[in-house]
């Protein structure tokens, strides 16, 4: 029998990519549904049931988490995190799959190979659900360790990932981010990725980044001094940066002791 797929993601372009991915990973294995979200997942599998299952770990409503509860064993599961922390200490100890993103061809292909295997003994793996009802009372509190280390992102005709670490500040343009940041020999630079900014300050390390307007994130690392203006707001000036980020009244409680 030809092996089946849903994969379910809140982003409509990280279900595409991770579809497009699996083409060329997978060829054999036919993508029949895209979700987005976990109630979602559940009602396609229900009607379609693939042979594989990947679940982001964070949607909105019924979390990745929670859908794996309602499919059980009657499918293979891959769990699609932002969090490399997050999975390590959450799948770890049992025997499901997990992707990091940004999806890398070769931990894909990791994985595929595994599914392969696993598929071939005909038993989907057998996984902790002590430990999965742990993680579902942790999403619904909010609780999210950072853990995000690249963003995918378009710089000319080029895709390319950008450590974390090495991003000055973001800035909402429109539903896009752009990403100001500096290459291993410290040359600045910018680009675009397809995430708003509200969705990318969920994924960033709270004590690295901070929102200082509700259209820019900074990294507190990149900040040379802060001068304050007028109306309680402040002006933040980067190290090796030309450019100045303005702090609103909301937000400059960040540097009350800078």
């Amino acid at each position: 029998m030809t092996p089946s797929a849903l994969i379910a993601d809140d982003e409509p372009q990280l279900r595409d990519e991770l579809a497009e991915l699996l083409s060329y990973a997978w060829p054999g294995l036919r993508v029949v549904a895209q979700a987005r979200n976990g109630r979602e997942a559940v009602e396609q599998f229900e009607r379609l049931q693939p042979t594989v299952c990947f679940l982001d770990v964070h949607m909105p409503g019924m979390s990745g988490v929670e859908a794996a509860h309602h499919i059980g064993r009657r499918a293979h599961l891959v769990f699609v995190t932002a969090f490399e922390q997050y999975a390590v200490q959450a799948f770890a100890q049992g025997a499901l799959d997990y992707l990091v993103k940004p999806v890398l061809p070769l931990r894909l292909a990791e994985t595929v190979n595994r599914l392969k295997e696993r598929i071939q003994c005909a038993a989907p793996a057998l996984f902790n659900e002590a430990l999965l009802q742990q993680l579902a009372q942790q999403l619904h509190r909010g609780g999210r360790p950072p853990g995000l280390r690249w963003l995918r992102a378009q710089v000319g005709a080029a895709l390319r990932l950008i450590p974390v670490d090495r991003v000055d500040y973001l800035q909402a343009d429109s539903k896009y981010t752009v990403v100001a940041w500096r290459n291993d020999e410290g040359v600045v630079s910018e680009a675009v990725v397809s995430v708003p900014l509200k969705d990318l300050l969920g994924q960033l390390d709270p004590e690295q980044f901070v929102q200082v307007h509700r259209s820019a994130i900074v990294n507190l690392g990149s900040i040379s001094h802060v001068v304050r203006g007028v109306n309680e707001t402040a002006d933040i000036h980067l190290k090796g940066r030309a450019e100045v980020l303005r702090a609103s009244r909301r937000f400059t409680h960040h540097f009350k002791q800078m």
